[in-house]
């Protein structure tokens, strides 16, 4: 097992914005988990709420991660954002891969703030044989 401060074998996503998708702090075979604190540039309005998109983006990047395949590609997901997240607030996606069928991995995330589940999804991973865009 790796955890934060050990050396992650991450073989995906090279070039991703952590400040922005997550900071990769466990990984393990089909398990990750990714943590981020919501920054000023994620808020939505005044109230200092995150926009869904960086909680969604921070679950993506965690199943991407727990596939670990350098061509992993998200083909879908289903979704429930259950509690908002504000500015300054840190939470972590915990990544599990529950099921492989040849190049399709079905991941379920899970994105916490402490305690309280505040995101759930379930995403359909493909890892290709090359590079989507090649």
């Amino acid at each position: 097992m790796k955890r934060k401060g050990d050396q992650l074998n991450i073989q995906t996503h090279q070039k991703i914005d952590k400040t922005l998708c997550g900071t990769p702090v466990f990984l393990d075979e089909g398990i990750s988990r990714v943590e981020f604190t919501a920054t000023g540039n994620m808020i939505a309005d005044d109230t200092g709420l995150v926009h869904g998109g960086f909680i969604f983006g921070l679950a993506d990047y965690a199943a991407m991660i727990a596939v670990n395949h350098p061509n992993v590609v998200l083909g879908a997901a289903q979704v429930k954002f259950l509690k908002p997240v504000k500015i300054d607030e840190t939470v972590e996606a915990v990544a599990r891969i529950e099921k492989i069928e040849g190049k399709k991995h079905e991941v379920f995330v899970e994105v916490k703030r402490a305690d309280e589940v505040v995101f759930q999804g379930s995403f359909t991973c493909f890892a290709l044989p090359q590079h989507v865009l090649g």
